[in-house]
């Protein structure tokens, strides 16, 4: 089994700042995709960014020059941090990794983090 354990939401002013950390613990052999996703209310989940085992990354529009996602693969931890923040970026953050342990490849999602932007 694979726990993902995601940390640093909060309540931020707009223009604010915000680091989330996530930290995949359990049977892993390796990580390859890391990623957050958001859900606002009355919305579908949503990608913000994603990294690969090698350092690519991929990032929504709307966050583009924001928000960097990074990862420590010693640490099978992966960050967002997130600059200039809007209200509109309001949401649940959940970060998802893709996970191979002895005999399988899987999928997991963390518990969540809400991240809410307000003055």
């Amino acid at each position: 089994q694979v726990q993902l354990v995601e940390s640093g939401g909060g309540l931020v002013q707009p223009g604010g700042s915000l680091r989330l950390s996530c930290a995949a613990s359990g049977s892993i052999f390796s990580i390859y995709a890391m990623a957050w996703y958001r859900q606002a209310p009355g919305k579908q989940r949503e990608l913000v960014a994603q990294i690969t085992s090698g350092g690519s990354t991929n990032y929504q529009d709307s966050v583009k020059g924001r928000f960097t996602i990074s990862r420590d693969n010693a640490k099978n931890t992966v960050y967002l941090q997130m600059n200039s923040l809007k209200p509109e970026d309001t949401a649940v953050y959940s970060c998802f990794a893709i996970v191979r342990s002895t005999g399988s490849i899987s999928d997991y999602w963390g518990q969540g983090t809400q991240v809410t932007v307000s003055s």
